[in-house]
């Protein structure tokens, strides 16, 4: 027998296998796990093996997470960040400090505030040019599916009241129609298309800042949920086949290619050429990213039913699909049988079920093929579509931390909601239940990307340190189905084989907890750190 390399001894091993089996130890050789066990595994230990004491602490498969942003986020790391508040002061103490900071930029860019923040969700120019009065300020906000401008980048924009909204988005406007300096959804390119482009040493700096980051959280892999080819900051596709030709990429990636919403069928030889021109030994673009709804928030999320008014009226307002439901179908079948992956952006329940439509007619034209099509978010599932996930096999993509009470989801999402649309929010239970495979991901930046405070939200349904009931606690998940939709089932959404479970032959992508989660208080879930994060048997945090 050949000694192992690496070796865990004295502590929990959750294995996240089809059992949900423990073990005490697990033996490292080269990339691969060649043992896990108890006793059994010290007949592997030989006089070079490198022995890590759990001292009671728990090794679990590294966590994936199944949609995020991470490119993007480590750019935005190196702008303006007006995360981890919702105090306006903070947020102009935050911008004033950075045009300070930065004098000769000509765009001041940043993201990461909260609709909370500001009445009604809706943020002014005048506030932004009272802090920067003489260069354009375009700062996207939390969810990103709206942005905040001075009056001298709707200028430069020409915004003005004459300008109409565009089909998938809205200028939002004074009472006389001029625009307030906040942009919608489609309105958002208005501006984004002036923006000074950012240089591959910026791109290739951030998708190593969020991979640091990343790994400290025990993230071992994930899907990149919008990879465009246009310029922008979610343009990655060749910041990624960089880092993995040059041996910077320790992660596991799959991106996932942007539909634009503005073309058709047209656009997808050139993603199989995409596909294969950026395919490397950890990154792969054979994702597709359809985004058919926007969100609850600003009520462009497509519904069965109508958004009500500040009253309680019932309005005309149902949403938006941005793509038509018919040519969904096709574009659906016609990607599907070039083995593509679907990912689409579901939120509301119209939009789940015009997903799961497109999934059928491509299961009706092409018979199974294998290819893990997935809905992410989530947020309003129909009960009559509950049961469509199983039989599918359509993966739900869920991004726990949202299920929740918090301002957003209370203030400015229910009271807009006929009665059952508010009792179908974030089905995890129920999806479970029907038998559909879940997975879990985190929409960093929009959110935290700490899987650990997630798998929190799973369980309880509260956001940690806070105290306001649980939201919907009918829909919890239980601790190990949580963990193992972070692992397990985030690795078969990625389609990265031989990853996601502690078993002989897979991958040594491993992540050691400071405690096992199952002998601490669920209340204190978020509270478990990680101690170290191992990729193929290499350690890259700890």
């Amino acid at each position: 027998m050949t000694p192992a390399d690496l070796a865990f001894t004295g502590g929990t091993v959750l294995t996240m296998d089809s059992a949900r089996s423990r073990a005490t130890a697990l033996a490292v050789t080269g990339d691969r796990i060649t043992a896990v066990g108890h006793a059994e595994v010290r007949d592997h230990i030989g006089p070079r093996t490198e022995v890590v004491d759990l001292t009671g602490r728990a090794l679990l498969p590294g966590f994936q997470d199944a949609h995020i942003h991470a490119a993007a986020a480590g750019i935005e790391l190196g702008q303006c960040d007006l995360t981890g508040t919702t105090s306006l002061a903070e947020y102009f103490r935050r911008i004033s400090a950075y045009a300070a900071a930065h004098p000769t930029r000509p765009w001041l860019t940043g993201s990461g505030w909260s609709l909370e923040s500001f009445p009604g969700g809706t943020p002014t120019r005048a506030q932004l040019d009272a802090l920067v009065p003489d260069r354009p300020v375009y700062l996207v906000n939390r969810d990103h599916h709206g942005a905040w401008a001075n009056t001298r980048a709707l200028e430069l924009a020409a915004i003005t009241r004459d300008t109409p909204d565009p089909a998938d988005g809205r200028i939002e406007r004074e009472p006389d129609g001029t625009p307030t300096g906040m942009l919608q959804e489609g309105a958002m390119h208005l501006i984004e298309r002036l923006l000074p482009p950012v240089t591959p040493e910026e791109r290739l700096a951030g998708l190593l800042r969020a991979q640091s980051l990343l790994h400290s959280l025990g993230i071992t892999g994930w899907q990149e949920a919008i990879v465009k080819a246009d310029g922008s900051d979610m343009d990655s596709a060749a910041t990624y086949y960089e880092a993995a030709e040059r041996g910077l990429l320790t992660a596991r990636v799959v991106g996932a290619q942007w539909w634009d919403r503005e073309q058709g069928a047209e656009q997808i030889p050139a993603m199989l050429l995409r596909r294969k021109q950026f395919a490397a030994d950890r990154f792969r673009l054979d994702t597709v990213k359809i985004m058919q709804d926007g969100i609850t928030e600003n009520r462009t999320a497509a519904m069965t039913s109508p958004y009500l008014d500040t009253h309680g009226c019932c309005t005309t307002n149902a949403g938006l699909s941005f793509v038509d439901p018919t040519a969904l179908r096709s574009y659906v079948t016609d990607l599907d049988a070039h083995d593509f992956q679907i990912h689409f952006h579901a939120l509301g329940d119209r939009a789940v079920r015009e997903a799961l439509d497109a999934i059928e007619a491509a299961l009706t034209a092409n018979g199974p093929r294998g290819n893990r099509h997935h809905l992410a978010h989530l947020q309003v599932v129909h009960p009559d579509d509950i049961p469509r996930f199983h039989r599918l096999n359509a993966i739900a993509n869920l991004q726990p931390l949202w299920a929740a009470h918090e301002p957003q989801l209370d203030d400015l999402t229910l009271p807009f909601l006929p009665e059952p649309l508010r009792a179908s929010h974030y089905p995890f239970a129920d999806l479970l239940h029907a038998g559909a495979t879940l997975a879990c991901g985190s929409d960093w930046p929009v959110s935290d990307p700490n899987p650990l405070a997630g798998i929190h939200v799973a369980v309880n349904r509260i956001h940690p340190g806070t105290t306001n009931p649980p939201f919907l606690p009918t829909q919890r998940l239980d601790l190990m189905t949580a963990l193992a939709a972070y692992t397990a089932g985030s690795a078969h959404v990625n389609r990265h084989p031989h990853t996601g479970t502690l078993t002989p032959g897979h991958y040594a992508d491993l992540v050691v907890l400071n405690q096992d989660p199952f002998t601490t208080t669920p209340t204190t879930l978020s509270e478990i750190k990680v101690d170290q994060t191992y990729i193929s048997g290499t350690q890259v945090f700890g």
